[in-house]
């Protein structure tokens, strides 16, 4: 069961928003290599807000993805789609159903 998990906020820049949306599309792939990761979600606020919402079954899961590759890639690609930081925030699991 998944006891932690990372909640991000993503503002795109105008007119990036179809390309944050495309990097969360593609960002699947690189978080299925992660076995840690027990659950990933790239979601959709608003019109220009995203995020990802993700769970893991404790706090190494969680610090391993926080070092891995969609990581990486986010915030290699930030300030080229991002109005703002990424906001993160750690989050404990209270209660689930499923994964």
């Amino acid at each position: 069961m998944a006891k932690v998990g990372l909640l991000v906020r993503l503002e795109a820049k105008p007119g990036k928003e179809q390309a944050v949306a495309d990097f969360l599309r593609g960002g699947l792939a690189l978080v299925e290599q992660e076995p840690e990761t027990a659950t990933w979600y790239g979601i959709q606020l608003g019109p220009s807000t995203f995020g990802i919402f993700d769970t893991f079954p404790d706090e190494a899961g969680r610090k391993a993805h926080l070092g891995g590759k969609v990581a990486e890639a986010l915030f290699a690609q930030a300030p080229d789609l991002l109005a703002a930081e990424p906001t993160i925030e750690m989050v404990d699991i209270l209660a689930s159903k499923g994964a």
